[in-house]
């Protein structure tokens, strides 16, 4: 039997940072194996894409939050595509800004479902595998809310923390086993259109524009980050790392000084 590319699963594979790791992690040499729940158009456009640049591809619509889609969905890659080797869980938890007496149970339930126990699910399923080879990578794409809660994000912010927390024990359990566990906090604004670009409609070209170019983070530079992280040896792991652009003030300093501000620019003005 011919020897199989190694896999990367994308879970939450948009137009955004999942869909921009699917073409990096296809252009080193893996089978990417693209997953999301809705749009089988803009699916099989970013399979399209990844294949007429050379690489090799698949995809699925997945539920994420229906039991049992997570884990039938790693048990097929791995019997009739090949060994997934990375992961990236790339599903957002984000429900808007919601007072408590506004958010439902059954709301905040869902973004635990997505934000926590989807990773939850996803390392349960693809780690005995990973572990009996002795290797593997699990990427996970967070936010600011897994570092700082704000009012109106209970669910996000819940969600997000457990997901930190989460990879953190995972790390604890399985990094000696040769699982490398990364997680990344996302703190600013990506230029993502199925993510940021729905949650502001008709505004996302006005906000960019109001940004700037270097104002929002570029997904395809996300997803070099992410290359990066699972080639590293394990004498040099990444176990979480924060991004931003240059211009945002990052989530633990957004109080600046007065003078000078977090970047370095007087806020007084010339003298």
């Amino acid at each position: 039997m011919p020897e199989r590319n190694p896999v990367f699963l994308v879970i939450g594979a948009g137009a955004g940072i999942g869909g921009h790791a699917a073409i990096r992690f296809a252009a080193g040499g893996y089978h990417a194996v693209l997953a999301r729940r809705s749009d089988e158009a803009s699916l099989g456009r970013l399979i399209d894409r990844i294949e007429e640049e050379g690489g090799s591809a698949s995809g699925t619509l997945l539920n994420a939050a229906e039991d049992g889609s997570i884990e039938e969905l790693v048990e097929r890659i791995e019997r009739d595509v090949g060994p997934i080797e990375a992961a990236l869980y790339n599903l957002g938890a984000q429900i808007g800004n919601r007072k408590l007496y506004d958010t439902p149970h059954k709301t905040f339930e869902l973004g635990w479902r997505l934000g926590c126990y989807g990773v939850y699910r996803l390392a349960h399923a693809v780690f005995p595998a990973m572990v009996e080879r002795g290797k593997g990578c699990l990427l996970v794409t967070s936010a600011t809310s897994a570092m700082r809660g704000n009012a109106g994000q209970h669910s996000h912010a819940a969600a997000m923390g457990g997901r930190r927390m989460l990879c953190q024990t995972l790390n604890a359990e399985f990094g000696p086993q040769g699982i490398h566990v990364a997680h990344f906090v996302i703190d600013g604004a990506v230029d993502a259109p199925d993510t940021l670009g729905k949650l502001l409609g008709d505004k996302f070209d006005a906000f960019k524009a109001a940004k700037g170019e270097e104002g929002v983070i570029d997904p395809a530079q996300i997803a070099e980050t992410y290359w990066h992280v699972a080639q590293q040896p394990r004498n040099c792991w990444t176990h979480e790392l924060d991004i931003r652009p240059w211009t945002d003030v990052a989530w633990w300093n957004d109080n600046p000084n007065p003078e000078i501000d977090g970047r370095g620019k007087s806020f007084a003005g010339p003298k």
